[in-house]
Order: C-alpha cells, then structure tokens, then sequence
C-alpha cells in the first residue's frame, strides 16, 4: 500500500505501471517518496518561517501545509512532464525550465530551516544589533531634549553666579566693616565710630539685596529644575515606548539579515542538501535508462496521436467526397422536367395565396 502511494506521487500512470516489472514500479516509487519527502521538508520549513511572522502554531501549520502541497504538485507535475526520448541533451534541455525551478524551491525550502539551524548565532548577532539600535535610539531621543536642557542649566548657572557674586560684594564688606572696627584698616581706630556704622550699614543693605536675591534665584532655579526634571522625564517615557519595537527586532526579514553576517559557507552547503534533495527527482530520472514504462507510455501516447491524424484526415476525405456528391446531384437535378413543373405549381399556388391576403388587407382598410 505504501509503495502503492508512493508511486501515485510520481505522477506516473499507475494503469501503465501495473504491467510492468517490480523493478520498474520500485524505481518510480524511489522517485514518488523523493517527491513525498520533499514536500514533508518544505510544510517543516515553511511552519517555522510562518511562526517567526505569526507567533501562532495553528496559523503556521495550515499555512505551511497549504505551502506543502504546493511543493508537492510542483515536483509531481516536474517529475510527470518528463519525456524520455533516448536522447540526454534533448532530455535535459527538455527539463532544464524544471531544474531552474526546482533550484528556485531550494532556495525557499532551505532558508527557514537554516534560521532554525542556526538559532543560536543568530540571536547573537540580533542581540548586538538591539544594542546597537537601543544606544541610537537614546541617542536620537536625546538630542531632541539636550538642547534645550542645557540652555535651562545655564539659566541656572547664571542665577547661581549672580548669588555667588553677590555673596562675595557682602563678604568683602564684612570684612571691611570688621578690619575698622579692629582699626586694622580704614581709618584705623579702635572702636566702632561713624565710619564703621556707615560701613556696617553699607554691609546690611547689601546683605538685604543678598536675602532677597537668593530666595528669588532659588525660586526660579527650583522652576527651571522642576523643568529639566520634566524634560527628563519626558525623555524616559520616550525611550521605555520605543524599546519594544527594539526588542521586537527579529522577524523573519531580520533574521535572513542576520543569517547573512554569519560565515558562508554552512549556509551554502545546507542549500546544496536541499537542492540536491529537490533535483533528485528530477536528476534520477535523466540519469535512468529509458525503460519499459517508458515504451509503453510511447506506444500508448503515439497510438492515441496516429489514431487522432487517422480520424481527421478521414473526415477532412469525407467531406471532400461529400461536396463533390452534392455538386454532382445537384447539376443532375437542375435539369429534370418533372421538378421544374412541381416547383412551378407551388410557386404559383404561393403567389395566388399572397394576392388573396393583400386583397382581404386592403379592403379593410378601405
């Protein structure tokens, strides 16, 4: 029974098949299983490439199994198509639009089966290339925040050296008001008299400006800062909203991508297995001696092709005979009396009856 299935997967003619030898039916069974686990490989492969798109067993499955049976009748119909004339360059230019898709089914079939193969490494080369895309992004994300950052920090540089200069004005009168009233310097008398009031009031005026100065700076620093924290703020919620797309970086275009960074040659001798499994077929049957199925499908397609030329030539014969008959018949015909005067009595009897209706027409009419 299964060699039975195997050979329905050859596409031969099972009616032809069943006469022939047991060698004959192993050798196109050999090619319908060839065919059979070719399609097996590619639902495999195409179930795999369709759950990197859809994340989904079911979905993958079905559309891989619809993807199977596309393979399959394209090998079975390549396979089938092939006509062994005894001549193997009429024989392989016969097949060599089939071989060129068969490479092309190759390529399709090996590719998703290479992602799996080389899972590992490739996950490797995407997480570098995430990191390298998550670095970007913050990088990109930052240059629309930095600018603006660091023109509010120089506003708060700017209150803070204002605050700071004015600390060092107050400073320097604190130390001039002291030297007096030490008689270290100024007028250099020991005691508190009126230039070191004057001097101390020049202090404390200052020191007023001071106070004043630093709870307005601070209240614009802390609103510039409040600012910056909302920028910043702004510029995490922009980076934890454009990671996922980052981390959802290996679909299936991604992975080819990162397939094709890795060496080579593993990639290249995997497809030579896979084309070499989808040519077999197609490389077995050339290589084949022309056998006794294929005599017999010959002869049978020849019989049906004589037997088809017979009956159209035949019938194209038949008419001929039949226009010369007709020609002859009626010449004969065209001068016989009794027709003549049978054909005369009719027409006359038609022309009274046409009269007769005209008349009763007019006459109603008037």
């Amino acid at each position: 029974m299964l060699k039975q299935f195997f050979i329905i997967c050859s596409g031969s003619d099972t009616d032809i098949l069943n006469t022939c030898s047991k060698g004959e039916q192993n050798k196109y069974a050999g090619i319908g299983a060839t065919v059979f686990f070719t399609a097996v490989m590619a639902f495999i492969a195409a179930s795999f490439a369709l759950y990197t798109v859809f994340d989904n067993i079911y979905t993958s499955m079905f559309f891989g199994f619809i993807w199977g049976l596309l393979i399959f009748n394209l090998d079975r119909y390549i396979v089938s198509t092939i006509k062994k004339t005894g001549n193997f360059l009429d024989e392989f230019l016969q097949a060599s639009p089939r071989i060129i898709l068969a490479v092309i089914i190759a390529i399709v079939i090996s590719k998703p089966l290479e992602l799996k193969i080389f899972e590992k490494e490739i996950n490797q080369v995407l997480l570098e290339q995430k990191n390298d895309l998550t670095v970007a992004n913050k990088n990109q994300i930052a240059e629309q925040f930095n600018p603006t950052i660091n023109l509010l920090n120089k506003d708060i540089t700017v209150l803070q050296q204002d605050i700071a200069t004015k600390e060092a004005e107050v400073n320097a009168l604190y130390n001039t008001y002291i030297a007096e009233a030490e008689g270290t310097a100024g007028t250099k008398l020991l005691g508190k008299g009126p230039v070191y009031k004057e001097k101390r009031d020049k202090h404390d005026a200052l020191l007023a400006e001071l106070q004043l100065l630093k709870k307005e700076n601070q209240a614009k620093i802390a609103a510039t800062e409040n600012q910056i924290a909302s920028l910043k703020g702004n510029y995490e919620t922009e980076v934890a909203n454009t990671q996922p797309i980052i981390n959802n970086f290996d679909g299936l275009m991604a992975r080819v991508n990162a397939l094709n960074k890795l060496p080579w040659l593993p990639s290249f001798f995997i497809f030579l297995l896979f084309l070499a499994i989808e040519t077999s077929p197609i490389i077995a049957k050339l290589l084949s001696p022309k056998g006794t199925y294929d005599y017999k499908l010959e002869d049978e397609e020849t019989a049906v092709k004589s037997n088809v030329l017979q009956n159209k030539n035949q019938r194209e014969a038949m008419l001929k005979a039949n226009f010369a008959i007709n020609d002859r018949i009626y010449a004969d015909l065209e001068n016989e009396d009794e027709l003549y005067k049978y054909k005369r009595t009719k027409a006359r009897e038609l022309m009274q009856l046409q009269a007769d209706a005209f008349y009763k027409q007019q006459k109603n009419i008037l």
